[in-house]
């Protein structure tokens, strides 16, 4: 079932169920009352990824508080995409909108790598959680990917589990067409690995093309931003492997 757009639709930390009343957070009575302007009894959208998504309406006990009243559950609760996504940090802006659109693209879980050359700072994982949550807000998502803590590239390859493949974005590929490549895994759990903006070290290349759960893709004869590569990886794994076939 697809979302609803003509609502607005508002993450919130609480439980939703049929006559549940959940208090707007300060942020939020802002953004309905003095951004929206939205009136006693006006309809809106509550998703906490998991509960599914549900219509609710506005009241103001008192001039300063907005209180949401959950009427009717409009979508149940889907399962989180099973595409992991393993990123290195960028700086601040790009970061922000690698996230969003990751979150778009249908992955399930964020987890940051830092490799030899990652130039970016990470920051808060706050500040990606709250990307994450604005993304879905967004577009209709109510699968909440999870953000995990940041992990050197070799901790996450040690303790990697064998039965999911990472698909790794390799900028020094000597063919330029990912599709025939992907036609061969046999794996349905996968996971995509895109490096910073100065690409993998040649250690780090080296021991992943060594690895029997890793497989290496190109991404077409142009040099690409780590931010466009991940949302051309990302599209082309969803379209030959994931949910758009």
């Amino acid at each position: 079932m697809r979302a609803n757009f003509r609502l607005q639709r508002l993450f919130v930390a609480a439980p939703l169920a049929a006559g549940a009343r959940i208090e707007a957070d300060r942020e939020q009575f802002n953004y309905l009352a003095n951004v929206l302007r939205m009136e006693e009894g006006r309809e809106v959208l509550l998703f906490n990824g998991r509960d599914g998504e549900w219509r609710a309406r506005l009241t103001f006990p008192t001039r300063k508080r907005i209180e949401l009243l959950s009427e009717e559950q409009t979508r149940p609760q889907p399962p989180l995409p099973d595409l992991h996504y393993l990123f290195a940090p960028l700086k601040v802006g790009r970061l922000d909108y690698l996230v969003q659109k990751a979150v778009e693209m249908g992955a399930g879980l964020l987890q940051p790598v830092m490799t030899q050359h990652v130039q970016g700072k990470l920051g808060s994982l706050d500040r990606l959680r709250a990307n994450v949550v604005e993304a879905a807000e967004q577009c209709g998502i109510l699968a909440v990917p999870e953000v995990r803590e940041p992990l050197r590239l070799d901790a996450v390859l040690e303790a990697w589990p064998q039965d999911r493949r990472i698909i790794f974005c390799d900028e020094g590929a000597e063919s330029n067409n990912p599709l025939p490549i992907l036609e061969t895994i046999a794996e349905p759990a996968l996971a995509l690995l895109v490096g910073p903006e100065g690409g993998f070290s040649e250690e780090e290349r080296a021991r992943l093309h060594s690895l029997p759960f890793v497989t290496a893709i190109p991404l077409g004869p142009r040099i690409l931003r780590a931010d466009t590569a991940a949302v051309a990886a990302l599209a082309v794994l969803q379209a030959s492997r994931g949910d758009w076939r």
